[in-house]
C-alpha cells in the first residue's frame, strides 16, 4: 500500500506532455529533473534511458536537488531518437515506474552551432545581365570561408518557368533578359531534381559541393514546393494543383501580394501517397548528391501533417539531415513546425530592436520551454527583410546587428550584400530594391565601407570561445543605459565565459555602468582584475562588480569581453 503513495511528477523536459520530442545535441549532457514524493516512502530514484532501437534500458541514479527534486543526466552515443522515463524504488524494494516514456532527438553539434551565408547565383558573376555559374561560385568560396562562414545557403538553383515570368522588382512583364523568379520552378529542362542550365550541369554542382565541403563548408539547398505552369507536374499530375472556376490553374496569393508565376501544390489529391512520396524523393535526390542541409521555403503554407511525415521518413534513413523552417508567420505555427521536426527555425529577430524587445524575445527563445524544441537561427536580413534600422543606420547599424545575431544565438546568418552594408530598399517597404529575386547583379565585393574584416573577427571569436557554441546558456545582466544591452554566455564545462555589450543606437555614443557576475570567478567587490576586449584586443583593469563602458557606434558598436 505504501508504494502506491509514491508520486512521480513534473518531469522536465517534456514537450506537450510527451506528444513531441525534445531536441538536443550529442556533445552535451542531457539533464532530466523530476519531482518524487513523499521521500520517506522510497530509497532511490532512477533515470532510465535508451536509444529507441535498443531493447535494453540503461540506468542512472538521480541525485537529490532539494525538497522533492531529483536530477540525472546522460550522453547520447549516436544521432537519433532516445527514450527516457523515471523509476522509484520503495523502502521495501518494490518499484514504481512512470507510466509513459518521453523522446529526445540528438543531433550533431552543427545543428546548434553554425554561421550561414545566403548566396544568390545571380549576384556572384562578373558579367552584367548574366548569372554566375557553379564555377564562378567556386571562386567566391575562399572569400566566404575567410569571413568564417561554415554553411552556404543557395537560393533556388532549379530551372525557371516561362509562363507569366516576372520582371525586375516584381513587375508583371519580363524583359528579354529578365531571369524571372527562381521560386517559379520548372520548364522544358526539368523541375525540382534539375539544375538551371545557366548555372551549369549537375556534375558541376557536385564539384562545387565537394570543394565547399573540403573547406569545411556545408551547402544548404532551398527546397521550394511550388511550381511554374511549365513544370512537368502540371501535365503529368493535374490533380496536384488547384483550379479556378474557368478551369485554369490557380496561382499563389498572399493578399495583397499576387504571384502570377507561382502555382501552389494540392497536398491532398486522390493519389496523396504517390504525391507525398514524390515530394520526399526531391529531398532524397539531393541527399544522394551530397547535400545534408535544407532551407525549406514557406513550410507554414503546406500541411503540418505532411512535414511531420516527411521529416520522419527522411530521418529514418538519413538521421543527420538538417531542416531549417523559413516560416515568418504566427508564433503558434512557428512553434508547431519546430515541434514536429524542423531542426532550426527563422525568428522575429529582425524586428526586435530595443533592449526590452531583445531581452524578452531571446529569453523566451533560449530560457523558456522553447529551448527544448526551437533552435532560433538569427538572420540579420533577407531579400524581403531590410529593416528601417539598416536602411537608416548605415555601417554602424550593420556592425551592431551582426554583433547581436552572432552572439545572442549560436546559429545566425546573413544575406549576401550585408557585408557591403547594402541598404537600398523599395520606397516605403522592407524589401531590397533591384533584388536578385528578379534580376542579375554584379557586385564589387571589395567596395569601400565593407565590413568583411569585422565579420571575420566575429566569427573567429565565435570559433575560439566555446561559450558561444551553445544556444541555451544565454544570460542577461544589468546595464544602466537603455541603449546598451549587456549579456553573457558560459560554456558547459565552465572554462569559458564571454560577456557582450552592444550599443543599440547606431547614431549616438552611449555610456553605461555594467554589472558583472564576478563572484563566479572568485573575484570580490574590492578586487582588481584584467578583462580583455576581443574585437580590439585591448586589455582593461577593472574593479569590483560595476564598471563603465563607452560605445561609439561609428568606431565599435559592440564590445566582447573575456576575463
Amino acid at each position: 500500500m505504501q508504494n502506491r503513495r509514491i508520486k512521480i511528477k513534473e518531469i522536465t523536459p517534456r514537450i506537450d506532455d510527451g506528444k513531441y520530442n525534445v531536441k538536443w545535441e550529442i556533445d552535451i549532457p542531457f539533464t532530466v529533473t523530476v519531482s518524487v514524493s513523499p521521500r520517506e516512502e522510497f530509497s532511490n530514484v532512477y533515470l532510465k534511458y535508451k536509444k529507441q532501437s535498443d531493447k535494453n534500458w540503461r540506468t542512472a541514479e538521480m541525485q537529490h536537488k532539494g525538497r522533492e527534486k531529483y536530477s540525472a543526466e546522460f550522453f547520447a552515443d549516436k544521432i537519433g531518437f532516445y527514450e527516457y522515463t523515471i523509476e522509484a524504488v520503495s523502502n521495501n524494494g518494490s518499484i514504481t515506474s512512470l507510466d509513459k516514456t518521453f523522446k529526445v532527438y540528438f543531433h550533431h553539434p552543427q545543428a546548434r552551432f553554425a554561421a550561414w551565408y545566403e548566396m544568390w547565383s545571380r549576384s556572384q558573376g562578373k558579367i552584367e545581365g548574366k548569372s554566375a555559374t557553379f564555377k564562378d561560385m567556386e571562386a567566391r568560396l575562399s572569400e566566404i570561408h575567410k569571413m568564417g562562414f561554415d554553411t552556404i545557403y543557395l537560393a533556388p538553383i532549379y530551372p525557371v518557368g516561362h509562363t507569366n515570368k516576372k520582371g525586375s522588382n516584381n513587375t508583371l512583364i519580363a524583359g528579354l533578359n529578365d531571369p524571372g523568379s527562381p521560386y517559379s520552378i520548372g520548364n522544358e529542362f526539368g523541375g525540382h531534381k534539375t539544375v538551371n542550365p545557366e548555372l551549369g550541369t549537375l556534375n558541376e554542382f557536385r564539384k562545387f559541393l565537394k570543394k565547399a565541403n573540403q573547406m569545411g563548408i556545408e551547402i544548404a539547398l532551398d527546397i521550394v514546393l511550388t511550381c511554374s505552369l511549365d513544370h512537368h507536374y502540371v501535365k503529368e499530375h493535374p490533380d496536384w494543383f488547384f483550379y479556378n472556376e474557368d478551369g485554369t490553374v490557380k496561382y499563389a496569393e498572399n493578399p495583397p501580394k499576387k504571384y502570377q508565376d507561382i502555382y501552389p501544390l494540392n497536398f491532398y489529391p486522390e493519389d496523396k501517397d504517390e504525391m507525398w512520396n514524390e515530394m520526399k524523393s526531391i529531398f532524397i535526390f539531393w541527399i544522394q548528391q551530397g547535400v545534408k542541409t535544407f532551407r525549406v521555403d514557406n513550410p507554414h503554407t503546406k500541411p503540418v501533417e505532411f512535414w511531420e511525415w516527411l521529416i520522419k521518413e527522411v530521418r529514418s534513413d538519413y538521421p543527420d539531415i538538417i531542416f531549417l523552417a523559413e516560416a515568418f508567420t504566427e508564433p503558434p505555427i512557428m512553434k508547431l513546425l519546430a515541434k514536429i521536426g524542423f531542426t532550426q527555425s527563422y525568428t522575429y529577430f529582425t524586428w526586435r530592436n530595443s533592449k526590452k524587445e531583445l531581452t524578452e524575445y531571446l529569453t523566451e527563445l533560449t530560457q523558456s520551454e522553447m529551448k527544448y524544441y526551437f533552435r532560433g537561427n538569427l538572420f540579420t536580413n533577407t531579400p524581403d527583410i531590410l529593416m528601417p534600422i539598416l536602411q537608416k543606420g548605415g555601417r554602424p547599424a550593420f556592425k551592431m546587428r551582426i554583433a547581436l545575431a552572432s552572439t545572442l544565438s549560436s546559429i545566425y546568418g546573413i544575406y549576401n550584400g550585408f557585408e557591403l552594408c547594402e541598404n537600398k530598399a523599395i520606397t516605403g517597404t522592407e524589401e531590397y530594391v533591384n533584388s536578385e529575386k528578379y534580376q542579375y547583379k554584379v557586385w564589387d565585393w571589395n567596395r569601400p565601407g565593407n565590413i568583411k574584416a569585422y565579420i571575420a573577427k566575429l566569427n573567429k571569436i565565435r570559433r575560439e570561445n566555446s561559450a558561444l557554441h551553445y544556444y541555451r546558456n544565454l544570460e542577461f545582466y544589468k546595464s544602466s543605459d537603455e541603449n546598451i544591452i549587456f549579456y553573457g554566455k558560459t560554456s558547459y564545462d565552465k572554462k569559458n565565459t564571454i560577456f557582450i555589450a552592444v550599443n543599440l543606437d547606431p547614431f549616438n555614443t552611449h555610456k553605461s555602468i555594467l554589472r558583472l557576475p564576478i563572484s563566479q570567478f572568485g573575484i570580490s567587490e574590492n578586487d582588481e582584475y584584467e578583462i580583455e576586449e576581443l574585437i580590439t584586443g585591448k586589455t582593461y583593469k577593472w574593479y569590483g562588480f560595476e564598471n563603465e563602458v563607452e560605445l561609439d557606434p561609428k568606431e565599435e558598436p559592440a564590445m566582447i569581453f573575456k576575463i
